[in-house]
């Protein structure tokens, strides 16, 4: 089956191999077995259960938390020439019965559905009478009380399951789950004994970065007007903030959008599908955007607050880079943020346990925006993933420039006030002895007559804050689960206070983003165009990595274009001749490098190209151009709309071709049925104007037929 199923990754797909940890998922789901699958964000899992509904007979269900996540995908899958569609809110009252119909005729292989949908009788009724061969649940998470999203709806699924006539093979997808969060998609959703495969929570593509101390908004500005062509997300942890930063980037010119849940449901549709259609680059949100966005090419997403969790941070900044392509996080931390998370926890989380769990969360969120360590194996050892090398090599704490600092004795200090205070007090209250400060609490309790009361005067009571938090994180210190944390003594601290150990700190700098080519920018341009043509969002028509991959390889023919990665029949049918146009004319009009040596363009004839050395091509006669395009099978309106001319013009490029001695396949222009009819009229009227033949010919032959047979069948010099 796993055979069958790598035919269909490259026909629809257009990809040869599957990446890692696809073909366990497939195989397992083909196999009848009940599977959970754990796959980061940009690691293919909707490829997973899509293949096995083509191979498995009847239907396969699919069950999606939001209207715009199943659109996206639906309309990813028709592109691609599978039958799917969707039932949700979002659809009229006979829209949604025509689809029922539609199902019950066999039309499709997958539907997309939302879980509040698997309860109503209607719907219940018309599956009842089907065979449902796999149910596959996406973001499966949001069955989990201890999950960052937990959707109460998703508890429907194991009773629709029961009511089945018969039991289809199960599968839930996820990108983000704790041990915990596992264990209750196995139990909440009755899976029978299922195949768990965790392919992994690394994303390698990405960087991750924190910065403290920063001027938020100089370094927003700076940032987005640096990655001017690219798409990126701002998250806001509030509304006011969200539309403070999107008015501030408006008045600066930069094509913004925001999104929050106080907008009302048609403007933030209006929002949505502007960030989609590539129409504006920069998306300011709050965390209500994002789950639905199956958005491939987003470059960056920068959190403006600390998140809540780690869980939700983790997927919301992997929303950069699902396509592969390096995409960069960054994670602007501020004082207040914690305090602000906090808050939003009071407000929000009644359930005293739950509370404790949130809080829980939250610190551990603290501690990876303080931790001088590697910011990819925090990530990873969160989620219960091992590693074994020191560093990942191209985090921000791991490629941030300067040297390790010994900070034993500032370190000591802290441990020494926080011994002395009998670990009965929180960081703020550390920091303010530290600083020797006068406030009323630090002398009301005696505190200010410590031997380590002042020992910091010269720094910021933040910047003692902060190597605190820094000492928690790295393990030296801990905070305890309550909702005003107390600082205690880790064991390794006392080692460090007898001066056993000493402790190191690294100095973070930022890095630079990298611009794109200019070939790449061109594909991006047509994609644009085709994407507003065929009114679907331009992932939808090629992701970032196949454009990336054409502009290195630079296919010359349909063949070629078929081996770039991305690219199944039908999409190449469809758009291959519109992209291939692209990088003739781009090759023609440079001196194009490829695999690091300067190359003569491929378009300009043997002749011209025989000899030459230098790095810069001589420009090619724009007719030619012409012609090569001709030779790739476009056809005259496809050159005319690439290449900015008229249909009138390109009919005369050829003709000049021919009058040179090219070889042309006229037949391509001539309609067969008339060709006899042309002959005789031009021998009748003679063939020195057009007009006089045009008018004595039906209405379906057109100027280019004429000309095609007279250049086929008579002299037609002068006559362009």
């Amino acid at each position: 089956m796993l055979t069958k199923a790598r035919v269909i990754l490259k026909k629809y797909y257009g990809y040869d191999e599957f990446r890692p940890g696809q073909a366990k998922v497939i195989g397992s789901l083909l196999g009848g077995k009940d599977t959970i699958a754990i796959m980061p964000t940009g690691a293919g899992k909707s490829l997973c259960f899509q293949i096995p509904a083509l191979l498995l007979p009847g239907i396969t269900i699919v069950v999606s938390p939001l209207i715009s996540l199943m659109k996206d995908q639906v309309d990813a899958l028709t592109e691609a020439g599978i039958p799917a569609t969707f039932i949700n809110s979002s659809l009229s009252g006979s829209e949604a019965g025509r689809r029922l119909q539609h199902m019950r005729a066999g039309r499709y292989k997958l539907v997309y559905v939302a879980p509040e949908r698997l309860t109503a009788d209607w719907f219940l009724a018309v599956v009842g009478q089907l065979k449902i061969s796999m149910l596959a649940i996406d973001e499966a998470h949001c069955v989990s009380q201890w999950g960052h999203d937990f959707r109460p709806s998703y508890r429907n699924v194991s009773t629709f399951i029961a009511n089945l006539p018969a039991r289809p093979v199960i599968g839930a997808f996820t990108a983000t789950a704790t041990p915990e969060v596992k264990n209750d998609i196995e139990n909440l959703l009755a899976l029978q004994w299922p195949q768990v495969h965790i392919t992994g929570f690394d994303r390698p593509n990405l960087s991750f970065s924190v910065l403290r101390g920063e001027n938020k908004p100089q370094f927003v500005q700076k940032y987005v007007k640096a990655n001017a062509g690219q798409a990126g997300i701002i998250y806001a942890a509030t509304r006011k903030e969200v539309d403070t930063l999107y008015t501030l980037l408006k008045k600066r010119g930069i094509a913004a959008g925001h999104y929050h849940a106080g907008l009302n449901d048609e403007e933030r549709k209006f929002q949505q599908e502007q960030f989609l259609y590539d129409d504006i680059r920069v998306m300011v949100a709050t965390n209500a955007f994002g789950m639905g966005i199956d958005k491939s090419n987003v470059r960056y997403v920068i959190h403006y607050n600390m998140p809540k969790n780690m869980e939700s941070y983790y997927q919301e900044a992997g929303r950069s880079g699902r396509d592969g392509a390096p995409g960069e996080c960054i994670l602007l931390f501020g004082p207040q943020d914690p305090l602000l998370q906090r808050f939003l926890i009071d407000k929000s989380v009644e359930q005293p346990e739950r509370k404790q769990h949130e809080l829980k969360k939250l610190q551990e969120m603290v501690d990876y925006c303080h931790t001088p360590d590697c910011l990819r194996h925090y990530i990873l050892q969160y989620f219960g993933e091992p590693t074994t090398e020191e560093g990942c090599g191209h985090c921000g704490n791991c490629t941030a420039d300067g040297e390790q600092v010994d900070i034993t004795v500032d370190a000591q200090k802290v441990f020494s006030c926080i011994y002395r205070l009998k670990e009965r007090f929180g960081i703020s209250v550390i920091a303010d002895v530290l600083k020797g400060s006068k406030n009323k609490k630090v002398q009301q309790l005696g505190l200010d007559r410590l031997p380590t009361y002042g020992l910091m005067a010269e720094r910021t009571v933040q910047a003692i804050k902060s190597l605190v938090q820094r000492l928690v994180a790295t393990g030296y210190l801990r905070l305890t689960e309550s909702e005003y944390p107390v600082v205690k003594l880790e064991p390794e601290a006392s080692l460090v206070l007898r001066g056993e150990t000493r402790v190191w700190q690294k100095v973070f700098t930022e890095r630079q983003p990298v611009q794109d080519d200019t070939l790449f920018e061109l594909l991006r341009q047509c994609r644009k165009r085709i994407s507003e043509r065929e009114n679907v969002p331009p992932f939808v028509v090629f992701a970032d990595t196949t454009l990336r991959e054409m502009s290195q390889h630079r296919p010359q023919d349909l063949d070629a274009m078929h081996q770039i990665k991305g690219i199944g029949e039908l999409k190449l049918q469809k758009y291959g001749k519109e992209f291939l146009a692209v990088i003739t004319r781009y090759l023609t009009e440079h001196a194009a490098p490829v695999g690091g040596t300067e190359t003569v363009v491929a378009a300009v004839p043997a002749k011209q190209a025989a000899g030459k050395k230098s790095s810069k091509a001589e420009a090619e006669p724009s007719h030619l151009i012409t012609l090569t395009m001709y030779r790739q099978d476009m056809n005259l309106e496809e050159i005319a709309q690439s290449r900015d001319l008229t249909v009138n013009t390109v009919q005369n490029h050829l003709v000049r071709c021919a009058q040179e001695g090219h070889s042309i396949n006229w037949d391509r222009l001539i309609p067969q049925q008339y060709e006899e009819l042309i002959i005789a009229t031009i021998k009748k009227i003679g063939g020195n104007q057009l007009k006089p033949i045009k008018e004595a010919l039906p209405d379906a032959v057109s100027y280019a037929a004429i000309k095609a047979v007279l250049c086929k069948h008579f002299s037609m010099a002068g006559k362009a």
